[in-house]
């Protein structure tokens, strides 16, 4: 449930915006990124989100269902455009980003009463953002979705944080609060967990996103640490870190959110700590190298495309094959 949109991402690597000849277009919006990557992990998806009535929210309805999600909760504002992102590529770890959501994004017009609670509450998995609290009606309508999930297991909060779309950090503080004392599984990076709990160190983060719901609150926190791995601290105490797995940087972009399909695939299937982390910990790689993969293969054959095709391939059979029981990996040259 949340942030949906059209990123443009740069041909180019290494140069700034004022200096990209061609862009690529893409669906983003990290719920809508987070709803694919469990799509492509088997799982059946839908999205609650908004669009604007134009081209641009066409392309995206038609994109969501051709990776699988289902798009029938994903409906039209006349007053607002659809939002467009664009990205500037420095590898290996810094990707600028330019949000055009003005005067405002349709996906913070979702209304509560427009929601359909009993899907809600049907639903195996529910993943909402912090995003989607940074303004009505959108924010009532998260809360009242996480109201609705109130007891049910699987039940995510993604911090989520952007802080251009916040006039102040410590005005978020109160409604990521109030959004975990529904939650079941709390998600974030070390920042995001520094606005919503005033906690940087991993652990002391973790155990700040179990307590903030107080009893109801959530009973898995799972903090991302870039260049460090994964924490995830149950609230019974176990815990379990996973190291990162080594990739070739293109685009980091989605990783969090390919990170978040395997996380719900992972609790789904019921699988411990340790395993259901390096199965994320695996997407999250992946997704930084796939994630500039359809950029290379936008580009015109040649020996480039065809390395960047071929470490792919090695990348998939290597970390991902052994993670999937039951299911084998194939590659064409094209996909």
């Amino acid at each position: 449930m949340g942030r949906l949109g059209v990123d443009l991402y740069p041909l180019q690597t290494g140069v700034g915006l004022d200096r990209v000849d061609t862009f690529a277009k893409f669906l983003g919006g990290s719920p809508a990124n987070v709803a694919v990557a469990a799509a492509r992990l088997g799982l059946r998806t839908a999205l609650v989100s908004r669009t604007g009535a134009d081209a641009f929210g066409t392309y995206l309805r038609r994109r969501l269902r051709d990776f699988g999600v289902d798009d029938r909760w994903v409906t039209e504002v006349d007053a607002y455009p659809t939002p467009v992102t664009f990205c500037a590529l420095f590898p290996p770890d810094d990707f600028p980003l330019t949000f055009y959501r003005h005067p405002k994004a349709p996906d913070l017009e979702i209304h509560a009463h427009e929601l359909d609670l009993d899907a809600v509450r049907a639903a195996r998995v529910l993943w909402t953002t912090g995003t989607g609290l940074c303004a009505e009606p959108s924010r009532t309508a998260t809360l009242e979705a996480l109201r609705a999930r109130s007891g049910r297991e699987i039940t995510v909060l993604d911090l989520d944080w952007r802080p251009m779309f916040w006039t102040d950090p410590a005005a978020a503080r109160p409604h990521y609060a109030e959004a975990l004392r529904h939650a079941t599984v709390a998600v974030g990076n070390l920042d995001e967990c520094e606005v919503a709990t005033g906690e940087r160190e991993p652990y002391a983060a973790a155990r700040a996103l179990l307590a903030a719901g107080g009893d109801a609150g959530p009973r898995l926190a799972v903090v991302k640490q870039g260049p460090r791995g994964v924490l995830a601290l149950a609230a019974d105490g176990t815990s379990a870190e996973v190291p990162p797995l080594p990739v070739r940087v293109v685009n980091g972009l989605g990783a969090g959110d390919a990170f978040g399909g395997a996380l719900v695939h992972g609790l789904l299937a019921g699988r411990d700590l340790t395993t259901a982390d390096r199965s994320r910990t695996a997407g999250m790689a992946f997704a930084t190298f796939k994630g500039g993969l359809d950029l290379v293969l936008a580009a015109p054959e040649g020996a480039e495309r065809d390395a960047t095709v071929a470490e792919l391939k090695t990348l998939l059979l290597r970390y991902l094959s052994p993670l999937v029981e039951g299911s084998a990996v194939t590659t064409t040259p094209s996909r």
